[in-house]
């Protein structure tokens, strides 16, 4: 429970992002309950040093050490007495350390990793948009928030939608008499299009999402719908559901986040706007709700809700996580980092859309499983990954 008088201490890891923003709006909206005691980013300096004077944290992070003195620099000159990091170390330190209480971990893509695992095994409750936490070390991560008593509560659309349906991430599906999960999609931009039309979509064409409004990775993951195959990956982790209770449907609205089916044939559908603001109000003021700044869902004005199954031959990316998944073990740590390298090449224009699946079905084809026991077999599959494909790619 947060203390009348003294606000719970966030850390915003990826502070510059969409994410962050949304994070540090319904925090300022809160200033007796919560506080922005750390904000951490990639290399936006100016950025990051006008969200300090916006929000006065005690830390900042930026996580490229050759920017260490350009941050100290901005901070001193804003005559702000905020501390200046740099590097993943100083991230991973504060994120377990006593000036934070709650982690908001939307560092983007496998960087997030190793400050999500430290949180974790500090004890601490840890909003979640890092997906690729959970993609690559789904089981070293649950199995150490567990152990230390750490609160996982997923912020992105569709998993904050299963978790407030089930009221628990410690819900077991049988004792919730739970019979499957519906995870939606919003389809992105392509939906509708045949595998031959997506042959000649440009980048910018790809991060042009119909709903959300995200960075260049993620808007390409949902192009691709690599985005709902990892979200697959981690309701699996998250909730501790069985591959064959986990489905997709496509729900172009995007006003019903995600549904949870139960034995007795009740569905159960969290729906709201598509703002990120919600699901962030919700991981930071459980069991209780808050105020996120975001208006209540009219369905008279909003018509219709359609529903469509997934196109697996145009998107063959959320077939890629499912044989991923369940091969288990580093798998899905060889598909998302095969995935980071093939979309950023085509964000570069050096790989065509249609290129991305066959570069990750390449790396699952040509690397071995293995037990992900430690976190360095995990990082080791995750390198190697990165090298065959990249390697594909500089040979095509």
């Amino acid at each position: 429970m947060v203390s009348d008088t003294a606000p719970r201490r966030v850390a915003v890891f990826g502070a510059t992002g969409s994410i962050g923003a949304s994070a540090l709006d319904v925090i300022a909206r809160h200033p007796d309950r919560y506080r922005a005691s750390v904000l951490a980013a990639g290399r936006q300096v100016e950025a990051l040093v006008a969200l300090c004077v916006q929000h006065r944290p005690d830390h900042a992070v930026i996580a490229d050490d050759t920017l260490f003195a350009a941050l100290r620099d901005g901070l001193r000159d804003a005559g702000l007495p905020t501390r200046a990091h740099a590097g993943a170390a100083a991230l991973d330190q504060l994120a377990a350390s006593a000036e934070c209480d709650t982690l908001v971990a939307a560092i983007v893509g496998a960087a997030g990793l190793s400050s999500t695992l430290a949180a974790a095994t500090a004890g601490k409750r840890i909003l979640l948009a890092n997906k690729e936490s959970l993609v690559l070390a789904g089981e070293l991560l649950m199995r150490q928030a567990a152990g230390a008593g750490a609160e996982i509560i997923p912020i992105d659309s569709e998993h904050s939608a299963i978790f407030q349906c089930l009221r628990s991430r410690d819900a077991s599906l049988e004792g919730a008499g739970v019979r499957r999960i519906l995870l939606t999609a919003s389809g992105g931009p392509f939906r509708g299009r045949s595998r031959a039309e997506l042959g000649q979509v440009t980048p910018a064409q790809a991060v042009a999402h119909p709903k959300w409004s995200m960075g260049p990775k993620i808007s390409v993951d949902s192009a691709t719908l690599m985005n709902k195959g990892l979200e697959v990956i981690e309701a699996h982790h998250l909730f501790g559901a069985p591959g064959e209770r986990i489905e997709v449907l496509v729900h172009p609205q995007s006003l019903v986040h995600s549904l949870v089916e139960f034995v007795d044939g009740s569905t159960l559908a969290q729906m709201g706007l598509p703002d990120m603001r919600t699901t962030l109000a919700v991981g930071l003021g459980w069991p209780q709700r808050i105020e996120s700044g975001v208006g209540g869902l009219d369905l008279l004005t909003q018509g219709r809700l359609d529903f469509e199954a997934p196109d697996n031959d145009a998107f063959p990316c959320l077939g890629l996580a499912w044989q991923a998944m369940a091969a288990g073990g580093t798998a899905p740590a060889i598909l998302n980092a095969a995935n980071e390298v093939a979309v950023s090449a085509f964000l570069q224009g050096k790989v065509a859309f249609l290129a991305i699946p066959a570069l990750v079905a390449n790396a699952l084809s040509t690397l071995s499983v293995e037990s992900a026991d430690t976190l360095a077999v995990l990082l080791a599959a995750d390198q190697r990954a990165r090298l065959i494909t990249q390697a594909a790619i500089d040979h095509a």
